[in-house]
């Protein structure tokens, strides 16, 4: 929320006539006093807190870093207070006091940042969730999204892997979409920002995250708006939710103040992947080929001197899984200097990231820079831009399914095989590379050039009206440069090397008319009018290199094969929009918008659509009839709005193209290349929010619960067409998503004194998702492990049942669901979906003195994971000794009588060919997500040292982990690349155990 900033900037203006005040006083005390106020929550001094005798006129104000000098005989009582704070009375006894001020939540009317603008808590309808940044300190994480997980509820938030810099999954009440975008509009002070990724590179499905341009250390708050009232003034982007960020500002009149923040870390894997030692494997390998009807005397692991490789208790394991793992390192500085006189305000900062991978070589940096600046240039005339600067480089490895993956040339490679040949080179295998080659030879870079920045003016016309004009960018450029050397085979015969560079500027002019307005007492008014222009161009270069004269050249222009590519695509949207809100004696409540938006990439006569929203709150506590309940709060809100998609599709979606290089015998040509869909329209989506608010206790519990309901038609999708139309497919609306769900949010502060306090935060989502009509099933990842049709859902896992293994014949025996006796395609079913049934996040805070306590607990009930890795690992024999084993291998059915779920070893049959039930895993956990405990120096030890605070802090995350979940992490998916595909496991980097130390100084 917004409401510690704009009180801050109240009590200032207001401790200006305190001082005006009481300059004229004569303070005829004989003991100086002296002391220091500051905030109990985050300990940060409170500028113009007012510190008054008891029983007197005689006080002072404190000052900006809180601190004040009044004579005070021993025993009389101050008395402390400032807006928005709980009052508090202290005795003097002559020595330097510390005192801290509890928010005071009743008095001070708290502020929330919605869509342009703000809005009264009272009068809001929307479900609206603030997240405090100060409670995200501690968490090494690069990108401000990753933050948010198990803070909101509602909202689901997941690492794809634990790659540093890598793709997070973010559902805001569920998918909307099959074709489209599920992202939600991340709007960065007033600029709609990039969160797609702009690498080029295939990593078997593991992405980069554009948000990790932006530095965590700069947000002043975040806002998530989930409803579509909420939503529907971003018209085509918020079908998916919106989330406000808000970055730190200065405070007018406050002098300048230096503020350092560092933290270092170290991490780890959790647990690291086991496979079978090499005299099991060899067991196995043995056993396969006598249940397939071969020979002892043609037993692959036997004597020597007969031909074999050995007897299996001669095989020496070679160990290469610990190679891959490492201890990373997590290292974080930042440096800002905010304030500002009578006129203006600014904030300037500077950081520097740097986070290795748990799983070499991976590694993730940056460098930041923001600055912020206010001017007012008279006293109607505002102008000022919020404008930030990132340079970040990645070096990447394909830790996934890949053949070429560091992982899997570790995992699945046998381990009887040895790591190097006799000569010391590199040992190859007929699939994976060896690797020891990848992680020492490998060389995948990734840089992001990153420029976010909005000039404004804003102009009040009349009191309550005012005008603003905003220019904003999004620029956002990322090169990838590969080299494949010799000593991987994608290297061979004379290396290969490949750069690209995608480039995507977003360019926004907005003119915003606002009116706010109170009359008398009981009546307020707001009206918000708007207008954005936007133009996205996107530009990509690749350019490629083979047969190099050695390794030691590994620029392109030194091969002697080289190729090169470009393209590039824009689009345009234009946009009206007005939200009215009127509130009446602070209890009734009703608000609306409607939003018009012209985009490019629909047909003229489907290209704007129209996004309205209405929503109404009752404050029922504040009745005549309700004041005798046993509540401090009760208020009711409900509403309903339309929000609309475009993303997904591409620039042209709607029309017949061409394309050129169709070249034949040296001469230019063209040819058809996509079919034309005059009557294609937007995706919309309509969802309704039925609210209650309630607070007991004075306060100290509050609960808050949604209901919504989510409809979303007109599914853009790219249909199959008939191949004698010379076209495979085309763009059109056809299929319909519904996603109903519940949200709870509960919160109380369990003790409240003056030195200890100690809240807590819960909250719990139910989110169920339901494909209503789809024309034809879709199936998704290799194998079509996945399969969207008609009355299932998003992520549903479509493969055969297996029921049991016969005990008698230890073969596996699957559903045979049309009965027609044999298993075939028409077989498979949905049997698991990859979606939660639950799933939320607990936050304690604990403050002692001057200690404070954190923890977050976050977990997911009820989804369900694909494990590849024992799909793959626990094969039977199917793979021909080119794979090892998982310990899980171990027990398979061996006689009869045998009762287990893992069927005889075997290459015949469908024992293990089969995409089968038995790889489907419950992926439930709970998880201790963070643990900080943190100390802030009292201000009286620093003030020698002109430091105005100190905080020192050590934490944890990701300490423990309660699952079933066979895998390394049940918090993972190999398809980050792929919308509609969750909770696959496949030789992915599990999330890091980590722990750090930091701290956090003021000047």
């Amino acid at each position: 929320m917004q409401t510690y900033t704009i009180s801050k900037l109240v009590r200032l203006l207001f401790s200006l006539g305190l001082l005006l005040a009481f300059s004229g006083s004569a303070l005829a005390q004989s003991a100086l006093t002296q002391g220091t106020v500051k905030d109990a929550k985050t300990g940060e001094p409170l500028i113009g807190a007012r510190v008054q005798i008891k029983g007197t006129d005689k006080g002072t104000v404190t000052g900006v870093d809180g601190s004040f000098n009044l004579p005070v005989e021993n025993g009389q009582t101050l008395i402390i207070s400032s807006l928005g704070y709980t009052l508090r009375e202290v005795k003097a006894d002559g020595q330097p006091i510390t005192i801290a001020l509890q928010e005071d939540t009743k008095a001070l009317e708290e502020v929330v940042v919605v869509g342009y603008g703000t809005q009264s808590q009272k009068a809001v309808s929307s479900a609206v969730t603030s997240v405090n940044p100060q409670e995200l300190k501690g968490i090494p994480a690069p990108s401000p999204d990753q933050l948010l997980q198990g803070k909101a509820s509602g909202v689901q938030i997941a690492a794809a892997s634990g790659t540093p810099g890598g793709g997070i999954f973010v559902r805001i009440r569920g998918n909307t979409s099959i074709n489209a975008s599920n992202e939600p509009l991340y709007v960065v002070d007033g600029v709609f920002i990039n969160n797609q990724s702009l690498s080029g590179l295939s990593l078997g499905g593991q992405t980069t995250n554009p948000l990790a341009d932006l530095n965590p250390a700069d947000i002043e708050s975040i806002e998530i708006l989930k409803d579509a009232n909420a939503t529907a003034i971003y018209g085509a982007r918020g079908a998916n939710g919106v989330v406000l960020i808000t970055t730190k500002r200065g405070k007018t009149n406050a002098g300048t103040r230096i503020n350092f923040q560092t933290y270092f870390g170290v991490a780890e894997a959790p647990k690291i992947y086991e496979t079978v030692n090499a005299q099991q494997e060899a067991e196995l390998i043995n056993e396969t080929h006598l249940n397939d009807g071969g020979s002892l005397s043609t037993l692959p692991f036997r004597p020597r001197s007969e031909g074999g490789l050995g007897l299996p208790e001669e095989q020496t394991t070679y160990s290469r899984i610990p190679d891959v793992f490492q201890t990373a390192t997590t290292q974080s500085y930042d440096l800002s200097a905010s304030g500002g006189g009578e006129s203006n305000r600014f904030f300037l900062g500077g950081g520097y990231f740097k986070q290795e991978g748990i799983v070499k070589p991976a590694e993730f940096e940056r460098f930041s820079g923001r600055f912020n600046y206010d001017h007012l240039v008279n006293k109607r005339l505002t102008i000022g831009t919020s404008t930030s600067i990132s340079y970040s480089k990645r070096n990447q490895s394909r830790n996934d399914d890949s053949a070429q993956g560091v992982i899997n040339s570790a995992l699945y490679v046998p381990t009887y095989l040895p790591v190097f040949n006799e000569d010391g080179s590199y040992a190859r295998h007929s699939i994976f590379d060896n690797h020891l080659a990848l992680i020492e030879n490998l060389n995948i870079q990734g840089e992001s050039s990153r420029l976010i920045s909005n000039l404004y003016g804003e102009y009040e016309i009349l009191d309550g009206l005012t005008l603003k004009s905003n220019w904003s960018i999004d620029y956002n450029a990322y090169a990838d440069k590969v080299y494949n050397n010799t000593q991987i085979s994608v290297g061979l015969p004379a290396g290969n090397a490949s750069r690209s560079e995608s480039k995507l500027v977003t360019l926004i002019n907005e003119q915003l008319l606002t009116y706010n307005k109170r009359f008398g007492n009981d009546h307020f008014l707001n009206v918000i009018l708007g207008n954005t222009v936007q133009q996205t161009k996107y530009n990509f270069l690749s350019l490629t290199g083979r047969n190099f004269p050695s390794d030691n050249f590994q620029e392109i222009a030194s091969s002697s094969l080289q190729t090169a590519s470009t393209n590039s695509s824009q689009n345009g949207l234009i946009s009206f929009f007005s939200r009215a809100g009127y509130t009446f004696k602070d209890r009734y409540s009703i608000d609306g918008s409607v939003r018009a938006d012209a985009s490019s990439r629909f047909g003229a006569s489907n290209r704007w659509g129209v996004f309205p929203s209405l929503g109404a709150s009752w404050i029922i506590s504040e009745e005549a009839f309700a004041r005798d309940l046993p509540f401090d709060l009760i208020k009711l809100r409900a509403n309903i709005g339309v929000t609309g998609n475009q993303n997904g599709i591409n620039d042209f979606a709607s029309l017949g193209l061409w394309r050129a290089g169709r070249n034949y015998e040296g001469l230019p040509g063209i040819s058809h290349q996509q079919l034309a869909n005059p009557d294609l329209k937007w995706e919309t989506t309509r969802q309704w929010n039925i609210g209650l608010d309630l607070g007991l206790l004075q306060n100290r519990l509050r609960v808050e619960a949604n209901y919504y309901n989510k409809y979303t038609k007109d599914l853009l999708l790219e249909v199959p067409v008939a191949a004698k139309t010379g076209f495979s497919s085309v763009f059109e609306n056809l299929g319909e998503i519904s996603n109903k769900g519940v949200e709870l949010n509960i919160s109380t502060t369990n003790i409240e004194r003056e030195d200890l306090t100690w809240t807590t935060s819960l909250n719990i989502a139910r989110n169920v998702n339901k494909i209503e009509k789809l024309p034809i099933p879709i199936n998704q990842h290799s194998r079509d492990w996945v399969r969207m049709e008609e009355g299932g859902s998003v992520y549903d896992f479509w493969v055969y049942k297996q029921l049991y293994v016969d005990p008698q014949t230890g073969d596996a025996v699957y559903d045979d669901v049309d009965q027609n006796g044999s298993i075939t395609v028409a077989d498979r079913q949905i049997v698991a979906n990859a979606s939660p049934d639950f799933f939320g996040g607990l936050n304690n805070t604990v403050r002692y003195k001057n200690f404070d306590l954190g923890a977050l607990i976050y977990g997911e009930y009820g989804n369900e994971i694909l494990n590849l890795n024992r799909y793959f690992m626990e094969h039977g024999g199917t793979r021909n000794g080119s794979i090892s084993y998982l310990p899980g291998q171990l027990n398979r059915w061996q006689q009869p009588g045998d009762v287990t779920n893992m069927p005889r070893l075997t290459k015949k049959g469908n024992n293990y060919t089969l995409p089968s039930s038995r790889f489907i895993e419950d992926g439930s956990f709970l998880r201790l997500r963070s643990v900080t405990l943190g100390y802030t120096v009292p201000s009286a030890a620093l003030s020698k040292y002109k430091i105005s605070s100190l905080r020192v802090y050590v934490s944890g995350t990701n300490l423990w982990t309660l699952t079933n979940y066979s895998g390394l992490d049940p918090e993972v998916n190999v398809a980050g690349n792929n919308q509609n595909v969750r909770g696959i496991d496949h030789a992915v980097v599990p999330q890091p155990r980590s722990f750090q130390a930091g701290l956090n100084v003021s000047f």
